[in-house]
């Protein structure tokens, strides 16, 4: 007997953002490999549920790809809906700021492209029990792997007050920080935080009415501080950018979406200084190794279009940049 309610196939819960400009942006490396005599190789360093790298494995039917995800959950969805192009992919259990350790495993000295969605996946906002919704009430966990690590409910209930402000004013750059803050550590007193609903009830009562309305859901920047934190989400970022861009051999290309200000500013601040000349101010004549080594692929960042924003509400907040490698510095 079937059920009622069968979960849908991986594809109909994941509409991948900005899949055409992203694949459009990464093909031109792949025939830079080609034309060198080479097999073109990918990156998707946050696999997900796999719409990106399904997209990118149909088009391009000789590229090898790499597909890392710190879910186990994800990779295991999304090794179903990649089996068909088994013969071609290698998936990893990892958080993308392992790509050095992932490539020299695998004995690939670099690679031509690499694709970072950045942000939490359709599947984890999808899952109840994950945490990472204020919609719905669910255990305090936020946490990527599953499989280790402090949860929400760990930082709610053991961190400081003085700890609580910060990573809910930085991360979740939250002006009510502070009483957010106070009324937690006041509530765990009575008795520990376990649940989302407990804390939105909480910052409902903190946050003004007036701020809710033109800020959007009044526990929004919140729970996407203790997000970040739980899964050290910017620490791993400045890792990662640059491991992404050492990665890359000649032409290869690095494109990223991100969802935030913290997260674009680290993007930004990798290729922005990757794009500049390291010439020192009034030296008459660039040399060789102070040349650019990144050619920026955007204007700035590219947002998704209405049509794409209406299909997929939660590509709204997508900022999408890109770079690439024009230059490889020779090894000291």
């Amino acid at each position: 007997m079937t059920s009622e309610n069968p979960t849908p196939p991986t594809s109909a819960r994941h509409t991948p953002v900005l899949k055409d400009r992203c694949i459009n942006l990464l093909a031109p490396a792949f025939e830079a490999a080609r034309l060198a005599g080479r097999r073109p190789v990918a990156i998707d360093a946050t696999l997900g549920m796999g719409g990106h790298s399904e997209a990118m494995l149909q088009r391009f039917e000789d590229l090898r790809l790499i597909g890392i995800d710190r879910d186990t959950e994800a990779l295991g969805l999304a090794g179903e809906r990649l089996a068909p192009f088994a013969d071609r992919i290698d998936l990893v259990h990892a958080v993308y700021d392992e790509i050095p350790a992932i490539l020299a495993d695998l004995g690939i000295p670099a690679v031509d492209g690499i694709l970072m969605d950045l942000g939490v996946s359709s599947l984890q906002l999808d899952e109840r029990e994950r945490g990472f919704a204020y919609s719905f009430d669910a255990p305090l966990d936020m946490r990527m792997d599953t499989s280790r690590g402090q949860t929400a409910a760990d930082v709610l209930n053991t961190y400081s007050e003085e700890e609580l402000v910060r990573i809910i004013r930085k991360w979740g750059e939250e002006k009510f920080a502070g009483r957010i803050a106070n009324h937690i550590v006041a509530a765990r007193d009575r008795k520990p935080l376990t649940h989302t609903g407990e804390l939105v009830d909480i910052i409902r009562n903190v946050v003004p009415a007036g701020a809710a309305r033109t800020g959007g859901h009044p526990a929004k920047r919140t729970f996407q501080a203790l997000r970040i934190e739980v899964n050290e989400e910017l620490h791993v970022l400045e890792a990662a950018i640059p491991a992404a861009v050492d990665a890359l051999g000649l032409h290869g290309r690095c494109v990223v979406m991100s969802y935030h200000s913290l997260e674009d500013k680290i993007v930004k601040s990798v290729f922005a200084a990757g794009s500049r000349s390291s010439a020192p101010a009034g030296f008459p004549v660039e040399l060789e190794e102070h040349k650019a080594t990144l050619k920026r692929l955007t204007k700035g960042t590219e947002s998704p279009t209405d049509e794409e924003i209406a299909e997929n509400p939660r590509a709204a907040s997508a900022r999408l940049r890109a770079v690439e490698k024009v230059k490889v510095r020779s090894a000291a």
